[in-house]
């Protein structure tokens, strides 16, 4: 499972010409499930998503969490980030999970986040065509996988 994460000032996605999610300061997440994925890492990713301290404190240093910041989050689905582009020219997906499966994850990461206290937790539409938009702070964008963490046993 895998959540790219950038600090925000603002984001909005937008199906159809239509604002379906957006949020304000706090993060802005692109979302993927892969093979081998399970419910135990949607609660390791959104427990390690909550508690990662990249805002700033007082003395201007990365040391709060999204919650000590009241931040927002806008998660957006994003299989992509399975992408093998080790071969050729055209990546492949394969590894992503299956849509529905995914699906479920998706929801079930989002709902994790609010029960840890993020206060509020807005999604775009999943498998539609998105248009993203955001406003990068920092920028800091920070990749996080459980499949690195399991297998290094972390």
């Amino acid at each position: 499972m895998k959540a790219l994460i950038q600090r925000v000032l603002s984001a909005s996605v937008s199906v159809e010409n239509r604002t379906v999610g957006q949020s304000n300061a706090g993060y802005m997440i692109l979302f993927c499930a892969v093979e081998g994925d399970n419910r135990s890492d949607i609660q390791l990713l959104a427990r390690k998503t909550v508690n990662l301290r990249v805002f700033r404190d007082e003395n201007d240093k990365m040391n709060k969490s999204i919650t000590d910041v009241d931040g927002e989050v806008l998660c957006i689905s994003q299989f992509t980030l399975a992408a093998d582009a080790k071969k050729g020219n055209r990546p492949s997906f394969i590894k992503a999970l299956a849509p529905d499966i995914a699906c479920e994850f998706y929801d079930e990461y989002c709902k994790e986040l609010e029960n840890l206290g993020v206060k509020k937790v807005e999604k775009g539409v999943f498998g539609a065509d998105m248009q993203v938009s955001l406003v990068n702070d920092g920028p800091v964008t920070i990749l996080l996988d459980t499949e690195v963490w399991n297998k290094n046993g972390s």
